[in-house]
C-alpha cells in the first residue's frame, strides 16, 4: 500500500489529526497529534483496508526540544508497514497509552517510561521494568548523569 493511499484513508477519517505524511527510508510515516493517538491506532488496526494488526515496536527519540514516540506497525494480512509518530515536549512528556488497542504496547511503554521517563496516561501498570524501582533518572535521556 502506498503512502498516498494510507494518507487518503486517514485524512478522510481524521481530517484534523495528521501533522505530517512523509516517506522515511522508503517507509510511509505518519505523524499525528498526541491527543488523537488512541483513536487513530484503533482505526489503523480495525479498518479492513489497513488492518495494522501487529505493533512491531514502540520507542522514543529525544530531540533538543521534544521527544518523538515512534510506533512501527505491520499488517500480517496485507503485508504493509507504517511508522506512526507523535510528538511531546520535554517538560510535560505524557502521552496516552495505546495498551487498549494492542496488548503488546504494555511492556514496550514500560520500557520507554523506564529509559526516557515518558509517562503513558491510562497504562494499567506503569512502573519500571528493566531497572530497580529505586533507580534515579532515565538512562537514555541525553541529560542523564551516570550514578
Amino acid at each position: 500500500m502506498t503512502l498516498e493511499t494510507i494518507k487518503n484513508i486517514i485524512e478522510e477519517r481524521f481530517p484534523n489529526s495528521s501533522e505530517a505524511f512523509e516517506e522515511v527510508s522508503g517507509k510511509p510515516t505518519l505523524t499525528v497529534k498526541a491527543s488523537d493517538i488512541v483513536k487513530v491506532c484503533r482505526f489503523l488496526k480495525e479498518n479492513p483496508d489497513l488492518c495494522f494488526d501487529y505493533l512491531m515496536s514502540l520507542t522514543a527519540v529525544e530531540w533538543p526540544d521534544r521527544f518523538d514516540i515512534v510506533y512501527h506497525l505491520y499488517s500480517i494480512e496485507k503485508k504493509h508497514f507504517l511508522t506512526l509518530k507523535i510528538k511531546t515536549d520535554k517538560e510535560n512528556c505524557e502521552v496516552p497509552s495505546i495498551t487498549s488497542v494492542w496488548n503488546a504496547a504494555n511492556w514496550q511503554e514500560r520500557e520507554v517510561f523506564d529509559m526516557f521517563g515518558i509517562r503513558f496516561d491510562g497504562h494499567p501498570n506503569l512502573k519500571r521494568i528493566l531497572l530497580e524501582p529505586t533507580w534515579e533518572g532515565f538512562p537514555l535521556r541525553k541529560d542523564y548523569v551516570e550514578q
